[in-house]
């Protein structure tokens, strides 16, 4: 099915509503969307391709958009195989199209294709570079790191049209989140945790995308994955500026707990309650054990203050507690306060690690204070609690 977007401008792309794990770790309970177009103009251009898993229905929506006509362009913006996989074959359908890229993506595509024959078919394009369309015109501006290094965006200035790239994407497919960014309920949920996770490590490069694009009149942001944004586009803008700032969006304090046998997550639990009788904004407390670490990631990113309680274990750091930290520093973690209960039966060990690994991340306050507990929270611990609590919020 394809989908008019305006008179000369079709979306091609697909849903994938049977994929389990996106890039084989994030879970998408809502699917996922390969979003692909097609500029019908003078000459034609096919922006992006899609994932080999919807190999057949790419092919059969680009058949109905070009009605027989034949394209001009491939435009890869990026060539990550969940938008590229099916590059070689429009190369080998149309022999007359030009591929039109980065260099770095042309540099790419042997190591996705073996074999393929690029001689006179490819059209670099740099930074400002333009190419005309008839009344559609394509103006390229690089992207390197948002979220690889080949990464371009483009500009149409006849529709006011921004071909993001993964920039503003989000998890879920269109026939499950809406088309249009408009008939999401909540866009910001899903978006936040595929920024941090996807894109979240590249705040610095983000920033500079952003600053490119600021004097550009865009009036929709057509993105590779996720709805089409048309309305309220300052509130994506400001949400993507906060984030690839990596500054708080939300008052609060997110409580991480990894807990082997409870008696930690009990502690957690006091904690959050003290803290709200304490008056804090609003706490959110996540079992590490039993939740999605995408999920918790983004939450670690979402306020400005996270307290992590966790079990000790073989004389180090209970496991779903270490790959938490570990895939807050590869996102790169800054800016926050950071608050450390530990559990221990014996020879405590957990805050020790988690100190450690803090530690090494960018510009992080942590709080002097550090609660142990001995294998079951006891009414003796409470002080210590109420102590933190104090230290969290102040």
């Amino acid at each position: 099915m394809t989908v008019s977007l305006n008179s000369m401008v079709k979306y091609i792309g697909v849903d994938d509503l049977d994929l389990d794990l996106f890039e084989s770790q994030y879970v998408v309970p809502e699917g996922m969307s390969y979003n692909s177009y097609v500029i019908l103009d003078d000459r034609i251009a096919i922006m992006d391709t899609a994932d080999i898993r919807k190999e057949e229905q790419w092919k059969a929506n680009l058949a109905e958009a070009l009605g027989g006509r034949k394209p001009d362009y491939l435009v890869v913006h990026h060539m990550e195989p969940d938008h590229s996989a099916l590059v070689a074959w429009v190369l080998d359908a149309y022999p007359g199209i030009t591929l039109v890229s980065s260099a770095k993506a042309v540099q790419m595509l042997g190591q996705f294709f073996e074999g393929i024959d690029l001689e006179g078919r490819t059209k670099v394009v740099k930074e400002g570079d333009v190419i005309d369309l008839g009344t559609h015109t394509l103006r390229f501006f690089a992207a390197p790191m948002v979220h690889w290094p080949e990464v371009m965006v483009s500009f149409d200035a006849a529709d006011g049209a921004l071909y993001s790239a993964d920039a503003f994407g989000k998890f879920g497919a269109l026939s499950k989140c809406g088309f249009y960014g408009r008939d999401d309920d909540d866009w910001a949920c899903e978006g936040r945790r595929y920024y941090f996770n996807i894109v979240g490590k590249y705040g610095a490069q983000v920033q500079a995308l952003l600053r490119k694009l600021s004097d550009l009149p865009v009036k929709t942001i057509r993105p590779l994955h996720g709805p089409v944004l048309e309305d309220n586009l300052g509130q994506y803008v400001s949400l993507y500026d906060t984030w690839s700032k990596y500054a708080p969006e939300s008052e609060g304090v997110f409580i991480a707990c990894a807990s082997i046998h409870g008696g930690t997550l009990k502690a957690a639990e006091k904690l959050a309650d003290i803290l709200r009788a304490k008056g804090a904004k609003k706490v959110v407390l996540s079992d590490l054990c039993r939740s999605d670490v995408a999920e918790n990631v983004e939450d670690a990113f979402r306020y400005p203050t996270m307290v992590i309680a966790a079990s000790s274990y073989d004389a180090g750091l209970f496991t779903p507690m270490y790959e938490f930290l570990h895939r807050l520093q590869i996102k790169g973690y800054s800016n926050r306060r950071v608050a450390i209960v530990e559990n221990g039966s014996w020879a405590p060990s957990a805050a020790r690690v988690m100190v450690e690994m803090v530690g090494a991340m960018k510009n992080i306050e942590l709080v002097d204070q550090v609660v142990t507990i001995r294998s079951r929270m006891k009414a003796s611990d409470i002080p210590a609690l109420e102590s933190l609590a104090d230290a969290v919020l102040a």
